[in-house]
């Protein structure tokens, strides 16, 4: 068995996210409901290995004027009740708290507890399994006038999908109410769709820039090695296919930037003047590419973190640059992807010779105290309940194992990266965890444990 099937054994809907040796056989069907593996393929026969716990062996470097990381940081239950919880948006001024569910259902958290009548319900119009589902939430800048909302969500493949491909990416707008505590379907304004090869790599974070624009991450279109059906080829012939390193035919393995305050013709979403490929060779609503599946992407400031879920070795924290080609399938994170040597940068005619990008986080699957299976990209951690802990990045994996990890960077290329133990007290809280980030008043962690799912914040 996959380790990464083992770890969700038992989470029912929601699926591995992304890594894989095999490719998907078959084509995912809209009721498929099997626990799926990390790739979208039935179960081998591998057994599972458990995470590596153990703590690091080398001595921190610290100055007499920082103070040590806590040996152990608490998780506060601030709800629970929810099942696959995998996004969370603040709703400014209020204190209600949106999250959304894998498994179609946005519920809303005020006062710690989970308001009976749920935001929406949208379960009806997805395609599950696999990775496929309602994954994302981004409230416009402007929500407390407009009452905007944005979602990712999968949905079943349409007449223009390609014969045989799985199911469809859909970006929509919705309109709360005023009261914000529920959200009218039928206000429903699909924002852009994208046809999904296979029924992984499906990504999923949307969230607005502090520059005002969307910003949208987009898997490799799924399978294993970034080829087969529904995978271009691209410029680098040691592996076969290439959505990652190809801006020209889809949108595939890219995170893109749009304007969803204005239209362009038909599109419902206008593009940034100042989008790395604007008047280029490639297609306008790129931001960045060579990404496997940014399954989680955030902003500390200006900066923009995206996870990206590797596939049989490594899991990478890229710090995304606009234009940025970050590897993929050339590299898993640092390493040469099967072949024993490979290039630092595309070729010349191919975008002038590129820079193929190193992530600044990466760590193996297995063989090291930070180790993993899924990345979770969390974020730069501002607040005081944790002394020692302010001006680290925190972030995690889907198999927390009973920790957590950190990172900062140390001058030296990748970051120093440490294991963040959790408390005896609070690890059997999050087994599983599916997002991370900074909210108003502290770190706010989703995902399911020995009590279901549920929303934590960080603390000691």
């Amino acid at each position: 068995m996959d380790r990464r099937q083992f770890v969700l054994a038992g989470t029912g809907l929601l699926t591995a996210l992304a890594g894989c040796a095999d490719g998907e056989t078959g084509t995912p069907t809209d009721t498929d409901t099997s626990t799926p593996t990390a790739d979208g393929t039935d179960p081998g026969t591998d057994e599972p290995t458990e995470a590596p716990t153990d703590e690091p062996t080398d001595e921190p470097t610290e100055t007499e004027q920082e103070p040590d990381l806590p040996e152990s940081v608490g998780l506060e239950t601030v709800v629970s009740g929810l099942e696959l919880p995998v996004g969370m948006a603040d709703v400014p001024g209020t204190g209600l708290r949106y999250v959304v569910q894998q498994g179609g259902v946005a519920r809303v958290v005020e006062d710690g507890s989970l308001r009976e009548t749920p935001l929406f319900d949208i379960s009806d119009q997805l395609s599950r399994g696999y990775e496929k589902g309602l994954l994302g939430i981004a409230l416009h800048p402007n929500f407390a006038e407009n009452r905007r909302l944005f979602v990712r969500y999968s949905a079943p493949a349409r007449e223009s999908t390609p014969d045989g491909w799985s199911h469809t990416f859909v970006l929509s707008e919705f309109e709360a109410g005023p009261d914000g505590y529920t959200v009218d379907t039928d206000t429903e304004r699909e924002i852009l769709t994208i046809a999904q090869p296979q029924g992984n790599h499906n990504a999923g974070s949307v969230l607005f820039g502090p520059d005002g624009y969307l910003y949208v991450g987009v898997g490799d279109g799924g399978a294993a090695n970034d080829q087969g059906r529904g995978h271009v080829e691209d410029w680098y012939d040691a592996v076969d296919g290439g959505n990652g390193q190809d801006v020209t035919e889809n949108l595939l393995g890219s995170i893109l930037r749009i304007d969803v305050d204005g239209t362009d013709g038909e599109q419902a979403y206008a593009i940034p003047d100042d989008n790395p490929l604007v008047g280029e060779d490639g297609l306008d609503e790129q931001y960045a590419w060579g990404f496997r599946n940014p399954w989680r992407l955030s902003f500390d400031g200006e900066d923009l973190y995206a996870g990206d879920v590797g596939q049989s070795e490594y899991e990478e924290v890229d710090l995304v640059e606009m234009g940025g080609n970050y590897g993929w399938n050339v590299k898993e994170a640092t390493h040469c992807f099967q072949a024993g040597d490979c290039p630092d940068e595309t070729p010349p005619e191919v975008r002038g010779g590129e820079p193929l990008l190193d992530p600044v986080i990466e760590y193996p699957h297995g063989g090291a105290p930070v180790s993993g299976i899924s990345v979770i990209t969390g974020n730069v951690y501002e607040g005081e309940d944790v002394p020692g802990l302010a001006g680290w990045f925190v972030f995690g994996d889907l198999n927390v194992a009973g920790r957590l990890f950190v990172a900062r960077p140390d001058g030296s290329g990748l970051w120093e990266t440490r294991t963040l133990p959790i408390a005896d007290g609070d690890a059997g809280k999050l087994e599983q965890l599916f997002y991370m980030d900074r909210h108003e008043d502290g770190l706010y962690l989703l995902g399911t444990g020995a009590d279901g799912g549920g929303v934590f914040r960080l603390g000691t």
